[in-house]
């Protein structure tokens, strides 16, 4: 499905000089490597400030945290996204508010937020799933109506623009994954928050550190999350090649939609002021499985992002839902499947893959 060697075999040398660089500095948390790469980063996004952090979850998490946001208080979340949304809703202490998806583009329905805005709401989280920028336009402009804050997470999206600015700037503060399969990867759990806020910025800083910012005075309760020197050293090297590992991903993503309009499956949709990076190129078919099964058979390898909605897993079964709530999330997650998708996958084994398809399911509906 994904194959993360030949990024190490095309860096080879520049991730070598890093990881020895780090070695030999004798520094290893919130060093100089951190700093660069935040500052590196924030560039890149044109956003003022870049915090780093342990893991993608904990950017949602503190971000939450440092706007003050917590019991008693509401965050609408997408039906239709991965756990982690969720969870950093509730590790705050307040509770998640699911808003059903757009079917074309899977992500977050602005039409449907207003809806689900009650008195106790204080902000939005909209997420850029599958590397396709939610609607940040229309998301902000409901949420400065409402005096509400908006934190998107982009774990899936570095390098996306929406209405032609890069995600990371322009929401309150935006939440980073640096997943080893992410676009934008380490060699183990990575996160950031980039944000133009000087107070949450600082905030932040504070919160990632056991709520300090010099040494043995806690001022806040805080915890132990800040990303290290080895991984962002590595980070500092592969942004470097982001760019053009996005248009790689976005020509297979070409090849992918004009190979397969003919099969009866939904392709991803792309409004026209969304400029997607495609970490996943997922589609949707009512009889997934059988696709899959078949696709293995050939010795292709598929994934399901994801197979169960929030609301139906077991850890949010006090909340209440009914199985058949959010029933537009519930066929989404029953039908997705993702095909292989990365900056290395070769021409070859893309044809492959879409060879494969036209035979098992030319085979299925004969």
């Amino acid at each position: 499905m994904l194959d993360l060697r030949p990024q190490y075999l095309e860096l080879q040398a520049e991730l070598d000089a890093a990881t020895q660089r780090v070695a030999a500095s004798g520094w290893y948390v919130l060093g100089d490597e951190v700093r660069a790469f935040e500052d590196a980063f924030a560039t890149y996004v044109g956003a003022r400030h870049c915090i780093g952090v342990a893991n993608g979850l904990d950017a949602l998490h503190l971000a939450l945290r440092a706007m003050e946001i917590g019991a008693g208080d509401e965050v609408i979340v997408p039906s239709n996204t991965y756990v982690a949304t969720w969870l950093a809703v509730t590790m705050a202490g307040a509770t998640p508010v699911p808003v059903e998806p757009d079917r074309m583009t899977c992500n977050i329905d602005p039409d449907r937020i207003v809806q689900a805005i009650t008195p106790r709401t204080r902000a939005i989280i909209p997420v850029h799933l599958y590397g396709q920028p939610a609607d940040l336009a229309r998301i902000c402009t409901i949420a400065e109506s409402h005096g509400l804050r908006v934190l998107d997470d982009a774990a899936q999206a570095h390098g996306a623009r929406c209405a032609g600015r890069l995600v990371g700037s322009g929401t309150d503060a935006t939440a980073w994954s640096f997943y080893p399969t992410k676009n934008l990867g380490a060699w183990g759990d990575g996160g950031a928050v980039t944000t133009d806020d000087d107070t949450l910025a600082d905030t932040l800083r504070v919160l990632r550190n056991y709520g300090s910012r010099h040494k043995y005075v806690n001022e806040v309760i805080g915890v132990n999350s800040r990303l290290d020197e080895l991984q962002a050293a590595i980070l500092r090297v592969k942004l470097s090649r982001l760019d053009a590992w996005n248009r790689r991903r976005a020509q297979l993503a070409r090849v992918y939609s004009d190979a397969l309009q003919s099969l009866p499956l939904v392709l991803p949709g792309v409004p026209a002021w969304a400029n997607p990076v495609w970490h996943q190129f997922v589609v949707r078919s009512p009889i997934r499985d059988a696709i899959r099964e078949g696709l293995m058979a050939r010795d292709v390898e598929t994934i399901v992002h994801y197979p169960v909605a929030p609301h139906r897993q077991p850890a949010y079964a006090t909340l209440g839902f009914a199985a058949d709530d959010f029933p537009i999330a519930r066929e989404i997650h029953a039908q997705v499947f993702s095909l292989p998708m990365g900056p290395h996958l070769s021409d070859q084994a893309q044809a492959l893959v879409i060879g494969a398809l036209h035979e098992v399911v030319g085979s299925l509906i004969t």
